[in-house]
């Protein structure tokens, strides 16, 4: 569930004007049976994920949480950089490949971004906005039981995003399943901080649903938005943060 719930809850904040969009029905022809999904997910993360996730920001020490994070974001940077070539973007590939070799070598595994601490930036991609940037068409809004919402074509993109994914090809399984498991704890102790506003939102369905939306166009235009849909950078950067 998680995967796709990272990004479409960076925005909540800036969704409370989206509620009773009248476009929705555009792109949400199935809402009916994607509320009843939502509300399964929403569930199961009351009950198993969130206690995990605040576990785990309780018993691991900061510094230990940054380095878990630096080396799963470190796991995806090849995928990034594929996508970044896919879409015609070579100097963003190559900034990518940069860093993960920095960051595998000096980095140790990608525990540290000494990359991002020497300026490289990081341009992530995966292949579902690989496939907007090649004008396949979105298709309607889906919500996936224990996996989140996603757009049609996002669905189809899903097997390359997973073999393009280092861990997948960590040989040994039952470790391998065990540090998966912990990607999701791990991501979801970075949302914690945006629960509040889902607990308190009118329309948890709705806020989800469009803040997405958002974050899926801001992704696609690499935040350069049309200026009718300009949204803070900042939004970005104030979730993600470690304590």
């Amino acid at each position: 569930m998680l995967g796709a719930l990272a990004i479409s809850l960076v925005l909540l904040s800036s969704c409370a004007s989206t509620q009773g969009n009248p476009d929705a029905v555009s792109y949400d022809p199935l809402e009916p049976m994607n509320r009843k999904v939502h509300s399964f997910n929403m569930a199961m993360d009351r009950v198993a994920l969130r206690p995990l996730a605040r576990g785990y920001k309780k018993v691991v020490p900061s510094p230990v949480r940054k380095g878990v994070t630096n080396f799963f974001s470190n796991l995806t940077t090849p995928r990034s950089a594929l996508n970044n070539f896919l879409q015609g973007k070579p100097k963003r590939g190559l900034s990518e490949l940069g860093r993960f070799l920095f960051n595998s070598t000096l980095g140790l595994g990608g525990l540290f971004d000494i990359a991002g601490a020497g300026g490289i930036e990081r341009y992530d991609e995966n292949f579902g906005e690989t496939l907007s940037a090649w004008g396949v068409p979105d298709g309607p809004y889906i919500v996936m039981p224990l996996w989140g919402p996603n757009m049609a074509s996002d669905l189809f993109a899903l097997p390359v995003d997973y073999y393009s994914d280092l861990w997948t090809y960590y040989d040994n399984t039952s470790v391998r399943s065990k540090v998966w498991g912990l990607r999701i704890v791990e991501l979801r102790y970075r949302l914690l901080a945006v629960d509040s506003i889902l607990d308190d939102s009118p329309d948890p369905y709705i806020t989800v649903r469009e803040s997405y939306m958002q974050n899926r166009t801001f992704r696609i235009y690499d935040g350069d938005l049309p200026e009718e849909d300009t949204y803070e950078d900042e939004l970005f950067d104030e979730f993600f943060e470690d304590d």
